[in-house]
C-alpha cells in the first residue's frame, strides 16, 4: 500500500451491494419473487439486476413499470420479506475486509454511499463487524437516491473533503453517474450487478474484475 503522504484520494466511497457485499443474485431473486407473488410480470435477470443501487422506490418502479403507484408499498413489503429470508446467506466478497484494513492503515477516509435503507445498512454493518470501519455512510432513504449527487455531496461536506480528493467505487452505472454528477472520480467493479460494457460507457478511471484487482489498483493508484 502506498504511504499516506503519496495517496491520490483522501476519501474513498464504496457502494455496498455488489461492490463489497456479495448480494447481487439474492437482491435480483427477491425482486423477482416479490413480482411473482403479486401476480406482476417478473423481470428477467438483467432487468432485476439493473435496478440494484437505486433507492427502493425507484428500483421497484423501474423493475415493474406497469404496477400502479398505490401498490408500490405492497411490492416493497414483499421484496423485503424475500430479501430478509436470505440475507443471512450473504457475505462480504473474499478479500474485502483486508482491503479496507489496508486503506484505513494508509490513512484514507472510508465511507459508504448505498441505495440500502438506513436500517438495512446498519444491520449488515453490525453483522459484518464493519460498523466502525467507515467514517460516514449515506443511504437511499436519507436524501435523494442515486444518481442524484446528494449522497456524495453530503459525505464530502460532513468529512471536509473536496471533490478532487474523492473517489467513488461501485458496480453499477448508477454509481458512476452519481460520481459524475458530484464531480468526483469514479472507479468501476465489473463483478457486480452491471456488465462491464455498460460501465465503460461512463468512462471510469478503470474497471476491475475482482476484489484482488481492486485492492491492487487502490494500492498503486489510490
Amino acid at each position: 500500500m502506498a504511504e499516506s503522504g503519496s495517496r491520490r484520494f483522501r476519501l474513498i466511497v464504496f457502494d455496498w451491494d455488489g461492490t463489497l457485499f456479495d448480494s447481487t443474485a439474492i437482491i435480483a431473486r427477491a425482486i423477482q419473487s416479490a413480482c411473482d407473488e403479486l401476480g406482476e410480470p417478473v423481470p428477467d435477470d438483467e432487468a432485476a439486476r439493473y435496478v440494484i443501487g437505486m433507492g427502493l422506490t425507484d428500483a421497484l418502479r423501474s423493475a415493474v413499470p406497469s404496477l400502479p403507484v398505490h401498490r408500490h408499498a405492497e411490492l416493497a413489503t414483499q421484496y423485503r420479506k424475500h430479501y430478509l429470508a436470505l440475507e443471512d446467506d450473504i457475505a462480504l466478497f473474499a478479500g474485502a475486509e483486508q482491503m479496507l484494513d489496508d486503506l484505513d492503515a494508509a490513512g484514507h477516509l472510508l465511507a459508504v454511499a448505498t441505495g440500502k435503507s438506513r436500517s438495512g445498512l446498519d444491520r449488515v454493518l453490525t453483522t459484518s463487524g464493519l460498523a466502525s470501519r467507515f467514517s460516514a455512510t449515506r443511504c437511499g432513504d436519507e436524501g435523494f437516491p442515486k444518481p442524484h449527487p446528494d449522497m456524495l455531496l453530503h459525505l464530502m461536506d460532513r468529512l471536509g473533503v473536496h471533490a478532487r480528493d474523492t473517489l467513488m467505487i461501485g458496480d453499477t452505472t448508477h454509481d458512476l453517474e452519481l460520481a459524475r454528477n458530484a464531480g468526483v472520480a469514479g472507479l468501476a467493479v465489473g463483478y457486480g450487478a452491471h456488465a462491464p460494457q455498460a460501465l465503460v460507457r461512463l468512462a471510469p478511471l478503470a474497471i476491475v474484475h475482482s476484489v484482488a484487482e481492486l485492492r491492487a489498483w487502490l494500492a498503486s493508484k489510490g
